[in-house]
C-alpha cells in the first residue's frame, strides 16, 4: 500500500510512562505503515525537560506557533515525590500550563460515545465539549498561609509607582489562609475569541457560565467581555449558522446540563473548566475516552490525551507484565492532529486517513473488542472481551487495512 504524503511536518511532543510506551505502539502500528510521517520531535519526558532546564517544552511550544499543528503525549507534572524518585534538580511546572500560556490557547474537551457505554445521565444523547480557560485564577495565584492575627490587604500600585487602591481582604484574628488571583482582559477575550469560532467551526450551540453575582468584578469582567466580543463579531454568524450564545450563572448551568441532551460547548473559567471537565468525562465514561484539544486565537492546534501518564500501568510494565492500557484518546490526539494538519495542507488523503484510523477504532470497541476499563462499564447484555493495550491495537490496525484496502 503506498504511503500517504505529507507536506509540512506537525510537531510531535513525546511524554511519560505508560503513554510514552502506547505512543510508540500507536506510531509503529497504526500510523508509520499508512502515512509517510513527517514530524519535528520534542521529547517531553520528565528526564529530558530536567536535562534542558525545561527549555525542551519552551522550543515545542515554539514550534507550534511556526507550523500551526502539534500532538502531545501525556506528561508528568512533578511534585515533591517525583522530584525525588527522577532526582530533579527543581519541581518543573506543568508542560501543558507552559504550552497554553505560550499560545494564549483554550483547552476544549470533548468525549468519546460508543453505542454500548450509556452515559451515567440517562437522557445525554450527544457529547458536552467543555471549553477551558487554561490561563491565571489559583492556578497562577500568590497564596500565603497566616501565622497569626493581623491585617491582610489587596493593593495596586500603578507603573509610575502611584498606589491607586487600597482595601482590605480580612482582619485576621487567627492563623489562617490568603489567597490572590488574576487574569487580563488580553487573554480573557482571546478565550472569547476562540470560543466562539470553535462553535461556529463545528456548527454547536455555546454556553458560558461564571459566579458574577457574588465576584462583582472578576467574574463580571469574563461575562462582559463575552457580551461586548458576540454583539460586535459573532451574533450575526450565529445566526447564520443556525446556532445560539447563552450565558448564565455556573449553578445554573450545572442543574440545566445535567437536565440538557447534550450536543454544544460549555465555556468555563480555568478552576471551572478543570473540574468540570473531569465530572462530564467520567459521566459519558472514561476520562481514557475524552478527546482535548488546545486552540489558539490565531490558530494553531494542540491535540492531546486528556488522560495522564497511568503510573500505576507503567510500574507493571517495567516489570514486564502486559497491561491493557487504553489508548483510544492518543489515538484521536494523533488523528486529530493528522486532520488538522491535512485541512489546512489541502491533502485530502490525509483526512481521510484520520477519518478511518477514528472509524477503525470505534468499530474495535462496537465489535466488543476493548481494554479492561472499558469492559465493566458496557450495558448488560452486551458481548466484550478484555484485551492487552498491544492486541487491542493491533485489532485496529487489522480493521484499519481492510478500510483502507477497500
Amino acid at each position: 500500500m503506498k504511503k500517504i504524503q505529507m507536506t509540512t511536518p506537525l510537531v510531535e511532543m513525546d511524554g511519560d510512562e505508560m503513554t510514552r510506551v502506547l505512543w510508540q505502539m500507536i506510531k509503529d502500528e497504526l500510523l508509520l505503515p499508512f502515512v509517510d510521517l513527517k514530524t519535528e520531535y520534542y521529547d517531553l519526558g520528565l528526564p529530558e525537560r530536567e536535562k534542558t532546564r525545561d527549555r525542551v517544552t519552551v522550543d515545542s511550544a515554539n514550534a507550534t506557533k511556526k507550523y500551526g499543528v502539534a500532538v502531545k503525549c501525556a506528561t508528568i507534572t512533578p511534585n515533591k515525590q517525583r522530584v525525588e524518585e527522577y532526582g530533579l534538580s527543581e519541581m518543573w511546572k506543568s508542560p501543558n500550563g507552559t504550552i497554553r500560556a505560550m499560545l494564549d490557547g483554550t483547552v476544549f474537551r470533548a468525549p468519546i460515545l460508543i453505542d454500548s457505554i450509556r452515559p451515567a445521565v440517562r437522557n445525554w444523547k450527544k457529547p458536552i465539549t467543555i471549553a477551558r480557560h487554561a490561563y491565571g485564577d489559583i492556578y497562577k495565584a500568590t497564596e500565603y498561609r497566616v501565622p497569626a492575627e493581623g491585617k491582610a490587604e489587596l493593593i495596586f500600585t500603578d507603573k509610575c509607582g502611584k498606589e491607586t487602591f487600597r482595601e482590605t481582604v480580612y482582619d485576621f484574628e487567627c492563623a489562617g489562609v490568603l489567597q490572590g488571583s488574576y487574569n487580563k482582559d488580553s487573554s480573557i477575550r482571546s478565550f472569547a475569541h476562540s470560543c466562539f469560532n470553535y462553535a461556529l467551526a463545528t456548527k454547536q450551540d455555546l454556553w458560558f457560565s461564571t459566579k458574577d453575582t457574588i465576584s462583582k468584578q472578576y467574574d463580571q469582567t469574563f461575562k462582559l467581555i463575552f457580551e461586548e466580543i458576540y454583539e460586535n463579531d459573532y451574533k450575526e454568524k450565529f445566526a447564520q449558522a443556525g446556532i445560539t450564545y447563552f450565558y448564565t450563572l455556573i449553578d445554573d448551568a450545572v442543574a440545566r446540563v445535567i437536565r440538557s441532551e447534550g450536543g454544544f460547548i460549555w465555556a468555563c473559567k480555568n478552576y471551572d473548566g478543570d473540574v468540570m471537565s473531569d465530572m462530564v468525562s467520567t459521566a459519558f465514561g472514561s476520562l481514557a475516552m475524552m478527546t482535548s484539544v488546545l486552540v489558539s486565537p490565531d490558530g494553531k492546534y494542540e491535540y492531546e490525551a486528556a488522560h495522564g501518564t497511568v503510573t500505576r500501568h507503567y510500574y507493571r510494565y517495567l516489570k514486564g507484565e502486559e497491561t491493557s492500557t487504553n489508548p483510544i484518546a492518543t489515538i484521536f490526539a494523533w488523528s486529530g492532529a493528522l486532520r488538522k494538519r491535512g485541512e489546512m495542507d489541502g491533502l485530502t488523503e490525509l483526512v481521510a486517513f484520520a477519518d478511518a484510523l477514528e472509524a477503525a477504532s470505534i468499530k474495535t470497541l462496537h465489535d466488543g473488542i476493548m481494554t479492561k476499563d472499558l469492559v465493566g462499564l458496557v450495558t448488560a447484555g452486551t458481548a466484550a472481551t478484555a484485551v492487552t493495550s498491544k492486541e487491542f491495537i493491533l485489532a485496529i490496525r487489522e480493521r484499519l487495512e481492510k478500510a483502507l484496502s477497500a
